[in-house]
C-alpha cells in the first residue's frame, strides 16, 4: 500500500502510523522532520514550503513505488505546505517491511532522494532575513 500526499494541515502522525500497521510486517520505519531552530550560526523562527505541487506529488509517487517494488513495503509520504513553526513536523516518511533493515534502507532513500528530485522549497524566514533553500548540508 502507497499513500503519498502534500498537505497545508498538520501531519497526523498516528494516523500516517495507523496506515503502516499491517501482521506481514514486523519492521515499520517512521521519520519525522521538523522545523528545528539553529542551522550553524542562523537562527530560524519559521520556514515557508511551496511546491509545484502536481510534479512534486507524482515524484513521491516514483520514489514510493521504487521501495515498494525493492522492499515489498508499505510506505507512506507525507510534506506540509505553508508556514511551519519551530518544532512542527514537516515531513513524514513511513516504511513497513517484513525485516527492520529493509525498512531503515527504504526510509532513508526516500528522505535523500526526496531532497534532490521532489520539486519543494523552503523560504527560512530567520531572525536576520530570509532565505530560500537555506544552509543546506549532507545531513539536513
Amino acid at each position: 500500500m502507497i499513500r503519498v500526499f502534500l498537505t497545508e494541515k498538520e501531519i497526523d502522525i498516528s494516523a500516517c502510523y495507523q496506515h503502516l500497521v499491517d501482521p506481514r510486517f514486523g519492521g515499520i520505519n517512521i521519520f519525522v522532520g521538523t522545523i528545528r531552530e539553529w542551522t550553524g550560526e542562523v537562527q530560524t523562527k519559521a520556514i515557508r514550503y511551496t511546491a509545484y505541487r502536481e510534479m512534486a506529488e507524482k515524484e513521491m509517487e516514483l520514489l514510493a513505488r521504487e521501495v515498494e517494488a525493492k522492499y515489498a513495503a508499505s510506505v507512506v509520504i507525507v510534506h506540509r505546505l505553508g508556514e511551519l513553526r519551530l518544532s512542527e513536523p514537516a515531513v513524514f516518511i513511513g516504511v513497513a517491511t517484513a525485516h527492520r533493515a529493509e525498512s531503515y534502507e527504504g526510509s532513508r532513500y526516500i528522505i535523500e532522494m526526496l531532497k534532490k528530485r521532489v520539486p519543494i522549497w523552503k523560504e527560512e524566514i530567520d531572525t536576520d532575513g530570509v532565505r530560500w533553500g537555506g544552509a543546506m548540508r549532507d545531513d539536513d
